[in-house]
């Protein structure tokens, strides 16, 4: 079975269709790539699969369960987690504490516990810096655990979001252009981690880039999107040497 399978998915925005009839199935350790031209629609599928769009049409099923038009948080808890194109973190908090905030699926302490200090509060929390620091140094960034995130340079501060991501324990990772701002050798190294991540977390990784340098050295099948519909599927190979692929990005 496919740890995600997307039938006939779209959404309209006034007139615009936005989405149409695109369809995705992933099977499970994969290592997936959704790329097309700037506009296509790859960003609104994201927000479809994670509850921030209400599909007008189609169904998304994770690892057999019916996720269509759920809320985020209810999709995040049936196992998707994600990454966003523009970098998203709680840039006052300290490293650590950012990796806290998504262990909020396995730890969750009362309101109570937690004001008047109870001895579950003490435990949760040694639990939880434990889990966190173990997540930081799989992205060698537990030696600035107490530094405030934004503090960070920018390409660790991309693996920071990538271990707050999985530290809700997601079945699915989306990557939203994980490369974005990065020089060449920060994204050599990026690629490293995305594999490294995939085999360490037996992960399922779906990523949205522009860099073909990157997509060619670690997806093993790509979906291209243009003008909202599927262009082309299949073995990354054969899609980036597709014609109407090419014909896509540079035009006529």
């Amino acid at each position: 079975m496919a740890i995600l399978d997307i039938k006939n998915l779209g959404i309209s925005f006034g007139g615009l269709r936005a989405v149409d009839n695109f369809n995705l199935s992933i099977e499970k350790g994969e290592l997936y790539g959704l790329i097309g031209p700037n506009g296509a629609g790859k960003t609104t599928v994201f927000n479809l699969m994670t509850g921030v769009y209400k599909p007008s049409d189609g169904i998304i099923m994770l690892d057999g369960e019916n996720i269509t038009g759920k809320n985020t948080v209810e999709i995040n808890k049936a196992g998707i987690a994600r990454t966003f194109q523009n970098i998203r973190l709680f840039k006052n908090l300290s490293v650590l504490d950012n990796v806290k905030t998504g262990l909020h699926n396995e730890f969750a302490y009362s309101t109570a516990v937690g004001i008047f200090r109870l001895p579950g509060y003490f435990k949760d929390e040694r639990l939880m810096d434990e889990k966190a620091l173990s997540l930081l140094k799989v992205f060698d960034l537990d030696g600035e655990k107490d530094y405030k995130a934004s503090n960070l340079p920018y390409g660790k501060q991309r693996k920071l979001e990538m271990a707050r991501a999985l530290a809700t324990s997601p079945k699915l990772l989306l990557l939203d252009e994980p490369a974005a701002g990065m020089n060449p050798n920060e994204t050599k190294e990026l690629m490293e981690t995305i594999k490294f991540v995939r085999d360490e977390f037996d992960m399922t990784i779906l990523l949205i880039e522009h860099d073909m340098r990157l997509v060619s050295g670690i997806c093993e099948r790509l979906s291209v999107l243009n003008f909202g519909q599927v262009l082309c599927q299949g073995p990354t190979g054969e899609v980036l040497n597709n014609p109407e692929v090419i014909k896509a990005y540079l035009g006529d």
